[in-house]
């Protein structure tokens, strides 16, 4: 059974930065798809950064181009999003999101199949 379970999010001054973990459990083909999404209150969810596991590929949302690096520890089975330089705007629940099985059109606009519980990135001004 896939399971993912997020952590390292928190609240910080604008400038700063955080870095989330997702924990993956479960089966996952050495060629898999990974993201992080964010919902902000009131707003769609938004994807935030995908990743293909095999390839190192990688997709940004252009509001955190240069400012977010997503990541994926395969010999510890979690993915991260490095998150510098922090703005309000970032101010959202983050979740990771996982097709463990594919990643053929891995990016923002895939159907991911598997979801965290998400957890609160709060920035202040």
């Amino acid at each position: 059974r896939v399971q993912l379970v997020e952590s390292g999010g928190g609240s910080v001054q604008a400038g700063g930065s955080l870095r989330l973990s997702c924990a993956t459990s479960g089966r996952f083909y050495p060629a898999h798809c990974m993201a992080w999404f964010r919902q902000a209150p009131e707003k769609q969810r938004e994807g935030v950064a995908s990743i293909v596991s095999d390839t190192l590929s990688t997709q940004y949302a252009d509001s955190v181009k240069g400012r977010f690096t997503i990541s994926e520890e395969r010999g510890k089975n979690t993915l991260y999003l490095q998150m510098n330089n922090l703005r309000p705007e970032d101010t959202a629940i983050y979740y990771c999101a996982a097709n463990p099985y594919w990643s053929d059109l891995c990016g923002l606009r895939a159907d991911f199949g598997y979801w965290g519980q998400g957890t609160q990135v709060t920035v202040s001004s």
